[in-house]
């Protein structure tokens, strides 16, 4: 079976367990899934999503975040960690918004990837439910399920396990099958004890037959 073949059965088969592909991170406008996004980094999407209501409603708009006194900031997003470095990032991520891109996300990777504190893993989030175009979010699940199924070459670098799913994945597909790849992993195909003995995709895992 090709890696394309094994896309396509991934794809199919995550399909049907999770219908509803949607992003964990709550959030109602387009910045607030960057703010959220950026935040959920090395911290885990719960925890951002009990923490951002009081955020977005003390800054409601890009506006209120790009003239916001960064300390303050700090202390609402202090329990994700990394605190200082990431309230810096989203006070100046909103004012380069404003002053760079009239208030519009852009929607792209390469552009978006100039605002600050923004990566790949972001900008292809934006990318993919923002603006519903072809998108590879490369987190940790991904990585790991990816690398362990053999859609990869089992690679830890986030880029080149992008590059390599973009040749393989059917580009309308991506982006929901990242999502669920998430779900996949927190419930099945877990970093520390994979249930590999219920797992859909047993027959096609690499992982799996070299644990026979």
């Amino acid at each position: 079976m090709t890696k394309k073949q094994k896309a396509l059965f991934a794809i199919e088969t995550l399909k049907k367990k999770y219908p509803d592909a949607i992003c964990s991170l709550e959030y109602e406008k387009p910045h607030e899934l960057l703010i959220s996004t950026r935040l959920a980094a090395q911290c885990t999407d719960a925890r951002v999503n009990m923490i951002t209501p009081a955020l977005f409603a003390r800054f409601p708009s890009i506006d209120a975040f790009a003239d916001a006194d960064v300390h303050e900031v700090e202390e609402l997003v202090r329990s994700c960690g990394f605190y200082k470095t990431k309230a810096a990032d989203i006070v100046n991520m909103c004012r380069m918004l404003r002053e760079v891109y009239d208030y519009i996300l852009p929607d792209t990777v390469e552009e978006l990837t100039k605002l600050p504190g923004v990566g790949r893993k972001t900008a292809n989030i934006i990318v993919g439910d923002v603006y519903h175009k072809p998108a590879v979010v490369c987190d940790t699940h991904c990585i790991r399920i990816s690398g362990r199924l053999g859609l990869t070459d089992a690679t830890k670098d986030p880029f080149k396990a992008e590059m390599q799913l973009q040749k393989i994945l059917l580009p309308e597909e991506s982006s929901d099958f990242c999502h669920r790849l998430v779900l996949f992993g927190r419930e099945t195909c877990s970093a520390r004890r994979p249930l590999c003995f219920q797992c859909e995709l047993q027959d096609i895992c690499s992982y799996k037959k070299e644990q026979k």
